[in-house]
């Protein structure tokens, strides 16, 4: 038996918005078919990982136990998608530098973190 990545799943309260953020942050539309419960990037693409977005009563309470680390491309430096993603509706948490590498943390419009480095 072997597993595969089905999708990355995040829970929100305004699947809308979130999917409509990711959706141009990693420059993939939003599938057919989406309603305010779900919505879903890439369900057919092989190049991209798959992103769900499933609608969820609670709010985020604390620091995700997982999330997304971006790589910036050599088309730019780091701050310069970190500025876009914020323009987007991230909110630019920390810049951080520890173990020999640096990165930016980000939240989405929903508050989830996710970190954007440059490729090394």
């Amino acid at each position: 038996m072997t597993l595969s990545v089905g999708c990355v799943t995040i829970d929100c309260a305004d699947v809308g918005r979130v999917a409509a953020f990711w959706s141009a942050a990693l420059d993939v539309p939003v599938d057919e078919g989406a309603s305010p419960y779900v919505a879903s990037l890439n369900r057919t693409g092989a190049a991209l990982l798959r992103f769900l977005f499933l609608k969820v009563p609670e709010a985020k309470t604390a620091k995700n136990r997982m999330h997304l680390d971006l790589l910036v491309d050599a088309r730019g430096p780091r701050e310069k998608e970190v500025a876009r993603l914020v323009d987007l509706g991230a909110t630019h948490v920390a810049d951080k530098d520890e173990w020999g590498h640096s990165w930016a943390v980000l939240t989405d419009p929903d508050g989830n973190e996710f970190c954007i480095a440059s490729q090394q």
